[in-house]
């Protein structure tokens, strides 16, 4: 509430003859198609515009009030840069005006810029932190936190007061030896390196650092071996772990087995999504949902065994398809997202035991049934236009670019090869 007040009795500072608004360039997207924020200084018929590092989608901008949408993802978010960066400039106008100085739209950014408290690394994590949280992207907060606590075990400091410039080629050459030093795997080091890129990016973005700063050239991500055991297992093995009784176990043990099998027959979908799924996302005879990682569309035919398993499971009063997320009770991002872990953590450990009844030597967990899925397909000789061995990993994006783009009937086919 404190917020939204704020925001409107800040959407346009007007002392005198100055006004400071914030507009979205509406006819300069940028490459990934947002729009940029820009703060505009009007003075004596003159403007001025400064970048506010930040962008939307058009559709979440309100144009007439010059401001995000209330439908906007990112609203608390943007408002509060706007209101700091307004703010900032109200004061350089009270000092301009108190000691009777002469400026213009142009000088007023400057002096107010050169003034503006640059953010150190340590407020730059902690709002991206906290934004992702905020929105909901609990996954992706909690990625910024590791990879912000592990640069303060680096620096052996409780705050990382210093900023973005100061990391440079040398500066990462020295974490990744005290990376390596700590027996870190080359895929968690290739992730904390990631986030820390990602991370100068958007710095550069907020024009914290000087994009001629950005250290990431000379560094090559490609040094990383990200390949990992292979984690799959046969089709003869998916039998029999289908087949086999467990109906003198216990619930949880079920329900492991059939979260198994059913990802596995879905197209390897991963434990969040089948925990997300609700009766919406069953479309003549189909699975359609939404890739919780990458938000792309999908789009399978529901396989016999699996409408089986949603019959069975079928609780109007919980909301979702599998007893793992209940609406009553899971509410929010962060109600959802630990209920998840958990629930993940239990039935990974449930699956390590189907493994021992049925005589598979592989640690079994609901990623198997995932790179099973790929695995299997190519084996039965599908095209890896269509479905590739590392679903799941790096070049996930591609594959799921393939497989928008195919038609359905392809898909269809490939998956009658599953059993």
């Amino acid at each position: 509430m404190l917020a939204e007040m704020l925001a409107r009795t800040l959407a346009t500072i007007s002392v005198m003859n100055i006004t400071v608004s914030v507009v979205c360039y509406k006819y300069r997207p940028q490459k990934d198609g947002r729009h940029p924020l820009m703060l505009r200084v009007s003075k004596d018929g003159k403007r001025s515009y400064q970048s506010l590092g930040i962008s939307v989608n058009l559709e979440d901008w309100d144009f007439k009030k010059n401001e995000p949408k209330l439908s906007c993802p990112d609203r608390e978010y943007i408002q509060k840069i706007i209101i700091d960066k307004k703010a900032e400039y109200q004061t350089q106008i009270l000092e301009f005006k108190t000691s009777h100085k002469n400026f213009t739209a142009s000088t007023l950014i400057q002096a107010t810029e050169r003034t503006t408290i640059v953010k150190t690394v340590d407020m730059f994590y902690k709002e991206l932190i906290a934004y992702y949280r905020g929105i909901g992207k609990v996954g992706n907060s909690n990625i910024y936190r590791d990879s912000y606590n592990s640069i303060k075990t680096f620096k052996k400091t409780d705050k990382l007061d210093f900023h973005f410039s100061e990391i440079d080629l040398v500066w990462l050459n020295e974490y990744e030896k005290f990376l390596i030093s700590c027996s870190k795997a080359e895929t968690t080091m290739s992730l904390l390196f990631r986030t820390l890129r990602s991370a100068f990016n958007k710095a550069i973005e907020q024009n914290l650092v000087r994009s001629e700063d950005y250290p990431f050239k000379g560094f090559k991500m490609s040094k990383f071996n990200l390949k990992t055991k292979k984690r799959a297992i046969s089709k003869e093995e998916v039998r029999k772990i289908l087949e086999v009784d467990l109906s003198d176990e216990k619930e949880l043990i079920q329900l492991s087995r059939d979260v198994f099998i059913f990802s596995y027959l879905q197209g390897g979908i991963s434990f969040t999504d089948i925990a997300s799924l609700t009766a919406e996302n069953i479309i003549n005879g189909r699975l359609e949902y939404s890739r919780k990682k990458t938000n792309t569309m999908i789009n399978v035919p529901l396989q016999k065994e699996s409408i089986r398993l949603i019959h069975k499971y079928s609780d109007e009063k919980r909301g979702y398809l599998f007893p793992i997320l209940n609406k009553q009770s899971h509410k929010t991002p962060i109600q959802k997202y630990s209920r998840i872990q958990k629930k993940i953590k239990q039935i990974n450990y449930s699956l390590k035991k189907i493994a021992g009844k049925v005589g598979i030597e592989i640690k079994l967990t609901t990623y198997v049934a995932r790179h099973s899925y790929a695995t299997v397909l190519k084996r039965s000789g599908v095209s890896t236009s269509i479905i590739s061995e590392s679903l799941g990993h790096s070049s996930e994006k591609v594959t799921q670019i393939y497989l928008d783009n195919f038609k359905n009937e392809q898909i269809d086919k490939a998956m009658e090869n599953l059993l």
